[in-house]
């Protein structure tokens, strides 16, 4: 059994750095919506990105790691993991929370973090893991769906869920209109997550987290 104190400085906001890859719209929410228990220290990226901007904006620092292989025609993954993990050493985070971050995190990134890394995913998991959870859920028909926030461990969606939320499958729905309304409650849950844990932190049990009352 893990205890995860957070924040790791009793009276100290919840020290958190986003990684994201896109246009940052659930990055936007934590800037618009979480309070003073959370700071988002810094906001990395794998390329550069809308979500870059909108911390700028904020005045939250930001970085990049670029992964770009198809470039670099010795372009070495593991190197590109050893330097994430030092950038994100170098700002003593709390947690770290994954909003859309197209990357599969390598263990260069998971051991020194491991159980303060948190994932965003567009499905109820296990249901639905990987990159085209939408539009898997759509296809298999199913009348439920929603968002999950889990621990990232070795695997892909496959880490221990902290908090999840359904959203309906309505008649007519499409891939665009079905997203929009997991990312309304996406971002509603990983604001209260963050917000509880800043409170309380959480406890790791095997596969089981409890965010602590």
């Amino acid at each position: 059994m893990t205890q995860v104190q957070a924040p790791a400085t009793p009276g100290e906001p919840l020290r958190v750095i986003v990684l994201t890859s896109g246009e940052g719209t659930l990055l936007q929410s934590m800037i618009d919506d979480l309070d003073d228990t959370v700071e988002i220290v810094a906001v990395g990226a794998d390329r550069a990105c809308r979500a870059l901007d909108r911390a700028a904006a904020a005045g939250t620092e930001t970085f990049l790691v670029a992964y770009n292989p198809d470039r670099v025609a010795d372009y070495d993954r593991t190197a590109w993991n050893r330097r994430l993990a030092e950038k994100l050493a170098s700002y003593r985070p709390d947690i770290i929370v994954s909003a859309g971050f197209m990357r599969i995190l390598g263990t260069d990134v998971i051991d020194p973090f491991r159980g303060r890394i948190i994932n965003t995913h567009p499905a109820l998991l296990p249901s639905f893991p990987g990159a085209h959870a939408v539009e898997d859920a759509l296809a298999y028909g199913v009348a439920l769906t929603g968002s999950t926030v889990h621990l990232v461990d070795d695997g892909v969606d496959t880490g221990p869920i902290m908090a999840q939320r359904p959203v309906p499958v309505l008649r007519g729905d499409t891939r665009a209109s079905l997203h929009e309304r997991i990312k309304t409650v996406e971002r509603q849950l990983i604001v209260d997550v963050l917000h509880r844990t800043a409170r309380n932190g959480y406890t790791i049990d095997g596969r089981k987290v409890w965010i602590n009352d």
